[in-house]
């Protein structure tokens, strides 16, 4: 019985251990639709001609050349320099975008897009039946959208004893 109150004294004298413990959870749902998108470039209008031997007899330069149309020389506009001989002559046209009309933004929606020379277009996406929920006890659940979304659900736990 001695020994035993020998080390109940001994233990009633050692230094207490101290510890600091934190304990964290943390929980997060992120939901995402993707919004729909257009990038346009518009293409310029050119005239470009060459050739040897043959001739402008219109003065003052190509007709008009606006965007969306352009009036260039006809074959009566040009002549042979020297008749009999050989001749080339090379003609090319791009017809530039027509100015679009204003876009407007209407709910998120932009009713009609601009066609242009070079377009890139996407499609928004479609809520459906996206949803996300965090219960009380940290239990995730996550309901599918429709195309262009995305749910993402986390649970962060985190123990330190310093």
């Amino acid at each position: 019985m001695k020994r035993f109150a020998l080390l109940a004294i001994a233990l009633s004298f050692a230094p207490a251990a101290l510890a600091d413990m934190t304990h964290r959870i943390q929980s997060s749902v992120q939901l995402q639709v993707d919004g729909a998108g257009s990038i346009s470039e518009r293409i310029g209008s050119s005239y470009a001609v060459s050739g040897s031997n043959i001739n402008l007899d219109t003065a003052g330069g190509l007709g008009t050349l606006t965007p969306g149309s352009g009036v260039g020389y006809t074959a009566a506009d040009y002549s042979i320099t020297t008749a009999g001989d050989a001749f080339s002559f090379t003609e090319s046209f791009l017809e530039g975008d027509a100015t679009p009309s204003a876009t407007s933004v209407s709910a998120g929606v932009v009713p009609s897009l601009p066609i242009l020379g070079q377009t890139t277009t996407t499609s928004g996406g479609d809520a459906g039946s996206l949803a996300g929920t965090i219960a009380s006890d940290h239990v995730l659940t996550l309901t599918a959208g429709g195309a262009g979304t995305s749910a993402i659900g986390q649970i962060v736990t985190e123990l330190s004893i310093d």
